[in-house]
C-alpha cells in the first residue's frame, strides 16, 4: 500500500533583507515603549525617515500636503498619477498603520506605499494624519480621519485639494493594520452620515489590528514571527483606550466581531476586501472579522498570503506586495464599474 504524502505545510517566505529590516524595526519600536505606558519619540526618530512631497512629478506621481485643521496637526498627503490627468480617477483614502501609535503619511515606508497605490490602480490618494497614542486616546484618531471626509465632502475644500478628475463618488477607504481597523469604523460611520458628493463605494482592510480578551490559537501559535506579539499589541491597546474606563479588549473598537460588537445587519456597508497573512498573529480575529461580515450579509472578499507575515506588503522586494496591489486595482476597478452602472441608470 503505498503511503499518501502530505501537502507541504507553508513556511514563512521572507529575504534576508527583509528579516533584518524588521528585526530592527521591532527592536527599536519596544525600545520606546516605556513601562509606564508613555513613548520615547526621540528613539523612534532614529528609524523614523521622512519623505517631503513633490510637486514635480517622479516616476509619474506628484504629491502635496493639504492642512485640515492646525490646532490638532490633522493634515493629508495627495498623491496624483500625472499620467493620468484626462482619466476619471477613484479616490482612495488611506490610513496608515503603526498600531494607533507610531508612523505618519510621510514616513518614507507610507510615502512610498501610496505614491505605488497611485500609480498602479491608478487613483488619486489621500493618506491622512491622524493623531497618536498615547498622547491622544480613542477616538481621536477615528474621529480625525472621519473628519477628513468631511473636508473633502466640500465642495471649496475639494477643489482646493483634489485635481479635478478626482472622483468622490468612487471613493474607496483603505488602510493596514491599526489603518485597516480604521478604515472599518470609519466605513461603518459613514454608512450613518448623508454626505453631499462622496460617497464611499469600498473598503481595502490589509491585516486589520482587531484583538479581544481571548489568546487566540494564531497569537499563540505564531508568537516569534516578526511585527506582532502578544505583549505589543495589549501595550498598543492599553496606549489607545481611554484612561479611566479600564482595559478591555472586548471594546467594540478592538473586538468588532465579538460580545460587545455592533449589530451592522442592517448598516449599509459598502464591499470590503479583506488581506490576512498566515504568518501575521492576528490571523484569528482577521479571520473571525470575515465570517462576522458574511453572517451579517455583507459583501467581502477575502485574500489571503499564506506564507506572509504582518505588514509585508510595504516592502516592495517581495512579490507578493507586487501581487496584492494588482488586487487592490482589481477590486477597485470591480466595485467601480459596479458604482458607475448604479449612478447612470
Amino acid at each position: 500500500m503505498e503511503a499518501t504524502s502530505k501537502p507541504p505545510q507553508p513556511s514563512l517566505s521572507l529575504p534576508w533583507k527583509t528579516r533584518i529590516t524588521l528585526s530592527i524595526l521591532s527592536a527599536v519600536t519596544d525600545a520606546s515603549c516605556r513601562k509606564n505606558g508613555t513613548i520615547n519619540r526621540r528613539i523612534l526618530s532614529l528609524i523614523d525617515f521622512r519623505s517631503p512631497p513633490t510637486s514635480k512629478s517622479i516616476n509619474g506621481v506628484a504629491s502635496h500636503d493639504v492642512v485640515v485643521d492646525e490646532t490638532r496637526k490633522l493634515w493629508f498627503r495627495v498623491y496624483v498619477p500625472t499620467q493620468h490627468e484626462g482619466d476619471d480617477l477613484p479616490v482612495i483614502v488611506f490610513f496608515h498603520g503603526g498600531g494607533f501609535v507610531f508612523l505618519s503619511p510621510d514616513a518614507f515606508i507610507y510615502d512610498a506605499v501610496c505614491r505605488r497605490f497611485a500609480r498602479k490602480v491608478p487613483a488619486v490618494v489621500v493618506s491622512v494624519n491622524y493623531r497618536l497614542a498615547p498622547e491622544h486616546r480613542y477616538p481621536a484618531q477615528h474621529d480625525d480621519c472621519f473628519d477628513v471626509l468631511k473636508f473633502l465632502d466640500d465642495e471649496e475644500n475639494r477643489s482646493k485639494s483634489l485635481p479635478e478628475n478626482a472622483n468622490l463618488l468612487r471613493c474607496f477607504l483603505a488602510g493596514d493594520s491599526a489603518g485597516g481597523n480604521l478604515a472599518h469604523h470609519v466605513a461603518q460611520r459613514a454608512c450613518e452620515f448623508n454626505f453631499r458628493q462622496l460617497k464611499v463605494a469600498g473598503v481595502v482592510v490589509i491585516q486589520p489590528f482587531f484583538g479581544g480578551e481571548e489568546r487566540t490559537d494564531s497569537e499563540t501559535r505564531l508568537a516569534g514571527t516578526p511585527v506582532v506579539s502578544v505583549k505589543r499589541t495589549d501595550w498598543m491597546w492599553k496606549a489607545f483606550l481611554p484612561e479611566g474606563e479600564g482595559f478591555n479588549r472586548d471594546h467594540p473598537i478592538i473586538n468588532v466581531s465579538g460580545p460587545q460588537a455592533v449589530d451592522i445587519s442592517e448598516i449599509k456597508l459598502p464591499p470590503v476586501m479583506l488581506v490576512v497573512g498566515g504568518f501575521d498573529a492576528l490571523n484569528d480575529w482577521q479571520k473571525g472579522y470575515y465570517e462576522w461580515l458574511k453572517k451579517s450579509g455583507k459583501e467581502v472578499y477575502l485574500f489571503e498570503y499564506p506564507n506572509m507575515c504582518h505588514a509585508f506588503y510595504i516592502f516592495p522586494e517581495l512579490p507578493e506586495s507586487g501581487q496584492l496591489i494588482a488586487q487592490v486595482k482589481d477590486i477597485i476597478e470591480k466595485i467601480s464599474s459596479n458604482v458607475a452602472t448604479k449612478f447612470t441608470n
